[in-house]
């Protein structure tokens, strides 16, 4: 029986990711590469932020741009000024979380641990999840790779195969399913696209969900 429970965070808990790909946008577009958020998400969705600074360096290269060496800080803290003022909850998030809270649980996210550290904050569930936060920056090798997640079982004490992982990107199911654990596909967020279950589906997801009623609903029947 699967006895812990492990959160993406973006897409999953906070409604970020127009928030990030607007902020992307409007600064890579300052760097001389235009950008729309929704192309930024298109580039960018998954990454980790080393990964995310280097491709756009590439991008930019690729125009016969070259940024200053300090360009990521610069975008990292336009993000971060968003998050304090607008960030919000995937509707039913905070919810869904404490209902279950008995459960041993922690995020494993590919944001950095910082970020992280802001959103909770912002909203209010940095205790919720005390030292169970997990960043893609404590591991080798970010999402499709089970690092990050096998990482956050150990962490709880859990055997993989008795995880259940939240996710809502390809790339973190795939990470779900190469660890050996049962992947719920949840399509919720506001910037997911139509279509976006079955992509969540050919990467394997075990169960899909369209918003948080139905991923508590499936969460009690696997507990």
């Amino acid at each position: 029986m699967p006895r812990a429970l492990i959160y993406d965070f973006d897409g999953i808990i906070a409604d970020s990711e127009m928030l990030v790909n607007g902020a992307m946008a409007e600064g890579v577009t300052r760097l001389g590469l235009p950008m729309t958020a929704e192309e930024s998400i298109a580039t960018y969705l998954g990454m980790r932020w080393p990964e995310v600074v280097a491709r756009t360096k590439v991008l930019l290269a690729e125009r016969g741009l070259a940024p200053p060496n300090d360009f990521g800080d610069g975008l990292k803290a336009n993000i971060h000024r968003r998050f304090k003022d607008e960030l919000r909850e995937v509707p039913g998030a905070r919810a869904a979380i404490r209902h279950f809270a008995p459960v041993p649980h922690a995020i494993a996210s590919s944001s950095a641990a910082d970020r992280l550290a802001l959103c909770l904050e912002a909203l209010e569930l940095a205790e919720d999840f005390g030292a169970h936060v997990y960043s893609a920056d404590l591991v080798t090798n970010g999402k499709p790779a089970p690092d990050i997640f096998l990482l956050a079982a150990a962490r709880l004490n859990a055997r993989p195969a008795d995880c259940i992982v939240i996710e809502d990107s390809p790339g973190g199911i795939r990470a779900a399913r190469a660890a050996g654990m049962t992947a719920i596909g949840l399509h919720a967020a506001g910037h997911l696209p139509t279509g976006h279950e079955e992509k969540l589906r050919d990467a394997g997801a075990h169960r899909i969900a369209r918003d948080w009623d139905a991923a508590r609903a499936i969460i009690a029947s696997l507990l």
